[in-house]
């Protein structure tokens, strides 16, 4: 089904009739009344609610709830059942594909007694990471480096592009809410999700987020934009020894600076810039005036601070499963209700409502929104508020018009070898250049060196240079690895890769050793900052990327680009400096090998 025939294929499943909500000439507002006076309880309750939908193969719906990995209901189901019509789209990496799951999404939608269309959310698909709980793998997108690579770069123009690309590409494939950007403060260096962010810096993730949120919605939000779901309010960076979270054993944020407000600051500037939603994180305040419970359900963040002091009307989500627990590839994992893991289920969606929250992300239960209006417990007319707020937003975008997309256009759409070339310039120019020789550079290398590599396709290097197989026979060795982590306990947390920033025994001394053998480029991909002191010591050159295939990264270092990255944060020196850090002070190591800032340049 195409774009343009939205409008028939509406009517046909609305039976030709137009009703004041349907009637596009109408202001927003009045279509919202319309609509909303003809809604059932049940009804609202059902938009209050967003959960994960899984893509069948080759684009098909899943009829079966036993057939989705994560055992989440059909999407059949959630719609004329439990009447709702927000779904974050999980998995899909054809464009194609995604366009027609979507479609016949719609399809279901419009066939409900309104016709309320569906709103497809999504976490982040243009960059490296794949991880079930925060982000997917490009795919079929246009690949840049992950967000703390852009602000490496530090170009708001670059920025804006970048969110331009992704807000046409969505579109295309019918996702209209983007569950990021992230600009949570990467002040702990061991939190496991700073590599979407924009670093520890306030001052740039500020102007990072705002030419964000201006390139996914443009000027306001429109039928052509997509609505930006800001995360994680108040700013998730400040998790107490750098646990996450997701998990029971990271609930804690803490602020042993004071420094609450530096992390708001990035948060000032989207509300600024206009994004539509804001996402409150998991994470528990403690040791600060704050109710110690997680930020989904703290009244004094939502709408104290958020609603009242900075003026927030806008959508709030909370992010997912705070009120149920749930089975994760077959591991059983408690609602992440922390501070109130001691209420109901049915306590702690009062509490998210009463906080300020308008919908529950990861959940699919409005039964329980019912029984609380039926037991007197929350009015109506405070789920109203909320309802006004999802519908607005679904006018405002025009799904009501234009339901459908274009199966046929999304390929060409897609991918352009436009937005991939951008994509691997991006990757180049975030590139940062820690360490050029010692007595002279040895950067940028000429063409037809011999070199030896390690983690870098072969064939691919063969373009660039004379490639031998041993150490002994080269000129130079490239070698790239990651920073480490440690290992997890679970086969959701294995996703997380968090703990020791420093290199275990063997394979530093495997590094090091290769360092003596002949003059190395170290690469390091930074999902987190590094603890790299003898290996910065050693190599004869030593360069960090935040996601970057080995084209972008051969084109550096071999000249054919010249690297422009600035590091997004503070290299430590040792994890005991890591642990005598303030977990929400940027850049307070005492002794960095490598500062904020630093990066050098041909």
């Amino acid at each position: 089904m195409t774009q343009t025939s939205a409008d028939s294929a509406r009517n046909t499943f609305r039976g030709g009739a137009t009703a004041p909500y349907e009637d596009p000439s109408l202001p927003v507002a009045e279509r919202v009344e319309d609509l909303l006076g003809r809604m059932t309880l049940e009804e609202k309750a059902g938009l209050l609610f967003q959960t994960i939908a899984v893509m069948g193969e080759d684009g098909k719906l899943i009829e079966d709830a036993a057939e989705s990995p994560m055992g989440t209901p059909t999407v059949r189901d959630m719609v004329e059942a439990r009447r709702m019509n927000h779904f974050n789209l999980m998995g899909g990496a054809d464009p194609t594909q995604i366009a027609a799951w979507h479609n016949k999404v719609q399809e279901i939608a419009l066939g409900t007694r309104l016709g309320i269309p569906v709103t497809i959310s999504t976490d982040p698909r243009h960059h490296f990471t794949d991880n079930p709980g925060t982000a997917m793998l490009a795919g079929g997108f246009s690949q840049f480096p992950e967000t703390c690579g852009l602000a490496a770069i530090g170009d708001e123009k670059l920025v804006r592009d970048f969110a331009d690309i992704m807000r046409r590409e969505y579109l295309a494939v019918g996702i209209r809410v983007a569950l990021h950007p992230q600009i949570d403060l990467a002040t702990e260096p061991r939190w496991a999700r700073i590599n979407a962010t924009f670093g520890e810096n306030a001052e740039l993730t500020g102007r990072m987020v705002a030419a964000y949120i201006e390139g996914a919605q443009g000027g306001e939000l429109g039928p052509d934009s997509v609505a930006t779901m800001t995360k994680h309010f108040p700013g998730g960076g400040p998790q107490k020894d750098g646990t996450d979270p997701h998990f029971a054993d990271g609930r804690e944020q803490v602020y042993p600076g004071d420094n609450f407000a530096y992390h708001l600051e990035p948060f000032k500037k989207a509300l600024a810039a206009g994004t539509s939603q804001m996402m409150p994180y998991y994470g528990m305040p403690v040791g600060t005036d704050l109710e110690e419970v997680a930020f989904g359900f703290n009244k004094g963040v939502i709408t104290g601070l958020l609603r009242e002091e900075l003026g927030f009307d806008g959508i709030v989500c909370t992010d997912w499963g705070l009120i149920s627990d749930a089975e994760i590839f077959g591991t059983a994992y408690p609602a992440r209700a922390w501070g109130v893991e001691h209420l109901t289920e049915p306590e702690r969606v009062q509490k998210v409502i009463e906080a300020g929250c308008d919908q529950f992300g990861g959940e699919a239960c409005p039964d329980l929104v019912i029984a609380l209006v039926r037991d007197g417990k929350v009015s109506e007319e405070r789920i109203d508020v909320s309802v006004r707020r999802l519908l607005r937003e679904k006018f405002v975008l025009g799904l009501f018009e234009n339901p459908f997309v274009d199966v046929e256009a999304a390929d060409a759409i897609v991918g352009t070898p436009e937005s991939l070339e951008l994509g691997l310039v991006a990757q180049a120019r975030s590139v940062t250049l820690l360490k050029n020789g010692t007595d002279a550079p040895v950067l940028p290398l000429a063409q037809g060196t011999k070199v030896y590599v390690e983690g870098v396709d072969a064939e691919l290097a063969a373009a660039y240079g004379t490639v031998v197989a041993a150490p002994e026979d080269a000129d130079v060795a490239i070698l790239r690895t990651r920073t480490p982590w440690d290992p997890a306990n679970g086969p959701f947390e294995a996703f997380f890769h968090s703990g020791s920033l420093a290199f275990g025994e063997a394979e530093l001394a495997r590094i090091l050793e290769l360092c003596g053998k002949v003059p190395t480029v170290v690469d390091i991909y930074l999902e987190r900052p590094a603890v790299i002191p003898e290996i910065a010591e050693a190599s004869a050159a030593l360069v960090a990327n935040y996601g970057a295939a080995d084209g972008p990264l051969l084109d550096v270092l071999f000249g054919r680009r010249t690297p422009e990255g600035r590091l997004p944060f503070q290299l430590p020196r040792s994890m005991a400096d890591v642990e005598a850090q303030r977990s929400d002070v940027p850049s307070d190591g005492t002794d960095a090998v490598y500062e904020f800032g630093h990066g050098l340049s041909y």
